[in-house]
């Protein structure tokens, strides 16, 4: 569903549309990895581009 309000409807479609794909294939009880690979696998079948493991700051609690 392409709801015109807002700017990535479709493309937040077609990404919940890949989790989807691999979680009905793979189920539950594996290690992240291999989740993301999976995911991965899935969107470059899609033809949605991506990038992985970005390196960024993050603070908890006010500290790095």
């Amino acid at each position: 569903m392409i709801n015109d309000q807002y700017k990535f409807s479709e493309l937040t479609g077609r990404i919940i549309g890949c989790a989807m794909e691999v979680h009905k294939i793979l189920g539950n009880g594996f290690q992240e990895f291999i989740y993301q690979k999976a995911l991965a696998k899935e969107f470059d079948l899609k033809k949605i581009s991506y990038s992985r493991e970005h390196e960024m700051q993050i603070f908890y609690k006010g500290e790095e």
